[in-house]
């Protein structure tokens, strides 16, 4: 469950960073008598920039876990008789959630406990669907996502397979993949 909560987090890298650019606010001066306003000033007021970077390491975190998991997975031979590319799910899940959350007026309270909810709501939806691979970050970071049917040494046939990857898959290539990354923890 940690790990499906971080992947939410990492799929919404790109919205916390629309967030810092639009709520920070860090004074600016240019003439020669400045002089820095303090530690409690800018924590104070600049509180959601600051959770959006705390929320930003918690998606770090969940990436290099990712990344580590998928080097400590037994790997299995598999030839792909079925292939179709399903990279639009990145787009779809930006449009979809990202875009429009950030349009949200922080300013006021209501609004952003509205917000918080909309994140919980989505968040709850895309744990309990496992659409782990729906992550415009993982697009960012140059995976691909693809759909895949195939057949396994001794004839066994798998079917509609999510399966993320850094190569240019194509029909006919035997892939080695992971069997399962774990997100039960």
């Amino acid at each position: 469950m940690i790990r499906k909560i971080g992947l939410f987090f990492l799929s919404l890298w790109l919205l916390f960073v629309l967030i810092i650019i639009i709520t920070a606010k860090i004074p600016t001066c240019f003439s020669g008598d400045c002089s820095f306003v303090g530690w409690p000033y800018l924590l104070k007021n600049n509180l959601i920039p600051i959770l959006c970077l705390l929320a930003l390491l918690v998606g770090l975190i969940s990436y290099l876990d990712f990344k580590y998991q998928m080097k400590g997975t037994p790997e299995l031979s598999f030839k792909i008789i079925e292939i179709e590319n399903i990279d639009y799910e990145h787009l779809t899940f930006l449009t979809t959630y990202i875009i429009p959350l950030v349009c949200f007026q922080f300013e006021n309270l209501r609004y952003i406990i509205v917000f918080l909810i909309i994140l919980f709501v989505i968040g709850s939806i895309y744990i309990r669907t496992d659409l782990f691979y729906a992550n415009p970050t993982l697009a960012i970071l140059k995976f691909r996502i693809y759909k895949v049917s195939g057949e396994f040494r001794k004839g066994e046939k798998r079917q509609n397979r999510i399966l993320i990857s850094k190569d240019k898959l194509t029909k006919d290539d035997r892939i080695y993949y992971a069997s399962k990354v774990s997100t039960n923890e």
